[in-house]
């Protein structure tokens, strides 16, 4: 990039109670959002489109203020526990995540599967609740891993609930790949998918982030009627039948995600 070129251009420059310092800082955090290990200055600095010496003075600043620390062999930076307190704070002050707690807790004792709750982000679906099963891999545990609203359950859930013509925009500015070789990135079939839930009222995904998998998914809605969240019931193809999953899955999930709607 050149030193001349304007940095964060997209910052809304015409918004006089931007901080665009802040925006800049917010940038660098964001820049490990898709990281497998430590980021260099360079690599910051080249994630977040600003110059090395003003990527040097954000991190110095966050690395003081306890947010980013240096990796153990000094060759980049690593998210610091400050960013945790930031995370607690937001879980704690969330009615939604507050009020599905003790649904959640039920339906897993229930059902002795793996339960989740996500909140629906446009594009992504962010798991805020992650209540385990006997058999997970390292990333299914994560509270804040996110998935694509077009190949889950929960995200036909929602989509389900929304417009068709807030559905195709969705759909026209997802960046479709397939996780798996089952993974839907045909709109029409994605369509096809939220009707079956209208019809149903819920989703039922197969594979389509895991092979092996299957889930259930459930929509939860604001007071106003919008979708805002979904509960995701996971389990393995290995051990149900989809049709007697279904079955047993979902009066319980609806049951749950109406208990925290309310």
């Amino acid at each position: 990039m050149s030193s001349a070129a304007p940095e964060f251009a997209d910052e809304l420059p015409d918004d006089p109670l931007f901080v665009q310092a802040l925006g800049r800082a917010m940038r660098v955090m964001e820049a490990f959002q898709k990281a497998e290990r430590p980021l260099s200055l360079a690599e910051i600095a080249a994630a977040t489109g600003i110059t090395r010496s003003a990527a040097q003075r954000i991190v110095h600043t966050l690395r003081k203020l306890g947010y980013l620390r240096m990796a153990p062999d000094g060759r980049g930076f690593l998210p610091d526990l400050a960013v945790l307190n930031l995370t607690y704070d937001y879980l704690r002050l969330n009615p939604l995540i507050r009020r599905a707690s003790a649904p959640l807790l039920e339906l897993r004792r229930t059902v002795r599967e793996r339960v989740d709750l996500s909140l629906f982000d446009g594009q992504r679906m962010v798991y805020a609740s992650r209540l385990q099963s006997k058999r997970e891999m390292f990333f299914a545990t994560l509270v804040g891993h996110s998935v694509p609203t077009y190949c889950t359950s929960g995200g036909w859930a929602v989509m389900a609930m929304l417009p068709d013509d807030e559905v195709d925009q969705l759909l026209a500015a997802a960046d479709m790949r397939a996780l798996t070789p089952r993974t839907l990135t045909d709109p029409d079939a994605i369509r096809a998918q939220i009707a079956l839930v209208r019809q149903n009222g819920h989703a039922l995904a197969f594979e389509q982030i895991l092979m092996g998998e299957i889930a259930l998914g459930v929509a939860i809605a604001d007071p106003a009627g919008r979708p805002v969240a979904a509960i995701h019931v996971a389990a393995s193809l290995a051990e149900w039948e989809p049709e007697e999953f279904r079955r047993r899955i979902a009066p319980l999930a609806a049951e749950a995600a109406l208990a925290i709607s309310r």
